[in-house]
């Protein structure tokens, strides 16, 4: 906990955002740190609650032993506080930033709507440790002579990769792309991420001894069957890709695209990897999008920096009540309305709205075809409307990952949802050698499950080749 009173005299505070008419104008991180003495302060607000749910399952999916690192704050432990968080998150600069913070939700002081900011003080700590060269390579004293492949290098094969490279065992990543980071580049946005977060996390797995090979697509430029001769153990972390395909009428309109694509574009674009031969641009355009999770806002804020006219978003659900009942919720995830700050920025959001087409002129999307829908979501006859669009995103979700290739190659077995089918004790994708984790085995999630995954993998892995682990779970 942190100070005995402190959540009676501490108010809670809250990271500021640059106004919306600033940070439209640029593709940069805009949240606005608090000092170091305010954090010192909201790690204070911590209580002793006696079942600290904000790290339990509910909370948090890597088990952040946040009562722990809050004290070490409130007392001027930085370094020690450090060390706490890295010893359950690999990687607690990209979920400071972009993890939703179920922990807070959980969090005994939200009964009363002013829960600890979690999320502020664990991207302080992070910050810090790099800011004070705290941060640094962490190589094996000895290797064990063993050989582990891990395809893919998102949040679930980074951490995997990092775990087992300390272990001791040569670790090679394999990734498509030409830089590391899976989606966490190439479809997070930076003025959530910068990429220079993930660009020092890679030098320090290179000084670890990870290997990375770029520009390698498993499946398609180098077959499985060359991992499986290769290494003693392969891990398949290729994520859950393949979009979920609504089949709307006039949805081979030009202007139409789903929202990965145009997210990758964009982010390429920003990191300076070029221009592609078409591309999607919502400059001058009135811009629509469906779907009402994370992705559609990304597509909503890099839409506004573009500089569109209108962004409007769509989404097949009510509107959520504006509080929670605590007692029948808490401490799990409520649905509730919430604003984010990409929708902050003047989107026009439209609920119960369902889409049953897309109209156009001369093979060019112009509409929006849609209707109110009723509780079971289907449409009430007489409530249809056309929303006007230049442009329009799908944002519906994804449906696990793409088959064709590895997937297939591998022969690894598939659940009922078309993900990799693997337990959470021993992640093994049947029979062998392979293992799998993170979206590919669970489908698409939040960056600190996919954590907790791949570290999870990586001790599967360890226990696989070694007999015993001394790597946590």
């Amino acid at each position: 906990m942190g100070k005995v009173t402190g959540f009676l005299e501490i108010d809670r505070r809250e990271q500021k955002y640059q106004t919306a008419s600033d940070r439209i104008r640029h593709f940069r991180e805009f949240t606005l740190p608090l000092s170091e003495t305010d954090v010192r302060e909201q790690a204070a607000r911590c209580m002793d609650c006696g079942i600290p749910y904000c790290h339990g399952p509910n909370g948090c999916p890597v088990h952040n032993q946040i009562p722990d690192w809050n004290d070490l704050v409130w007392q001027d432990d930085w370094r020690l506080a450090l060390d706490n968080l890295h010893s359950t998150n690999n990687f607690p600069e990209f979920t400071g930033r972009i993890c939703p913070a179920p922990c807070e939700e959980a969090c005994t002081l939200n009964l009363e709507n002013v829960p600890v900011t979690i999320k502020t003080i664990e991207q302080a700590i992070a910050d810090k440790g790099w800011q004070n060269g705290w941060i640094r390579p962490e190589a094996p004293e000895k290797l064990t002579g063993k050989r582990v492949a891990v395809v893919g290098s998102g949040p679930a094969g980074l951490a995997a990769a990092q775990q087992l490279a300390r272990a001791g065992h040569e670790v090679h990543v394999f990734e498509r792309e030409p830089k590391a980071g899976g989606l966490l580049r190439y479809g997070i946005p930076d003025f959530k991420m910068e990429k220079h977060h993930i660009d020092r996390r890679v030098a320090q797995m290179t000084a670890e001894g990870v290997t990375f090979h770029y520009g390698v697509e498993i499946g398609r430029t180098k077959p499985v069957s060359d991992l499986k001769r290769d290494f003693d153990a392969v891990l398949l972390a290729g994520g859950a890709e393949a979009p979920r395909d609504p089949g709307l009428p006039g949805q081979e309109l030009d202007g139409v695209h789903f929202a990965m694509p145009y997210l990758v574009q964009s982010n390429r674009r920003v990191g300076g990897e070029g221009e592609p031969e078409t591309p999607i641009l919502a400059n001058g355009k009135n811009v629509v999008v469906i779907g009402g999770g994370d992705t559609a806002s990304d597509c909503v804020g890099t839409a506004f920096r573009q500089g569109a006219l209108s962004v409007t978003q769509l989404d097949i659900r009510p509107r959520p009540p504006e509080m929670e009942d605590k007692l029948i919720i808490w401490p799990y995830w409520p649905t509730k309305f919430r604003t984010s700050s990409s929708q902050a920025e003047g989107a026009d959001r439209e609920f119960q709205a369902a889409t049953l087409g897309l109209v156009g002129k001369n093979g060019q999307v112009s509409g929006v075809r849609c209707a109110r829908v009723d509780e079971k979501r289907q449409p009430i006859a007489g409530t249809e409307f056309v929303l006007k669009a230049d442009l329009v995103f799908l944002a519906i979700g994804f449906a696990g990952p793409i088959k064709a290739g590895m997937v297939e190659q591998s022969g690894a077995p598939l659940d009922r949802r078309g993900n990799v089918d693997a337990n959470e004790q021993d992640y093994r994708a049947g029979g062998g050698k392979l293992f799998t984790a993170g979206d590919m085995r669970r489908g698409q999630s939040l960056v600190v499950w996919a954590i907790r995954e791949g570290r999870q993998a990586a001790h599967a892995i360890d226990m696989f080749l070694m007999g015993t682990s001394a790597l946590p779970r």
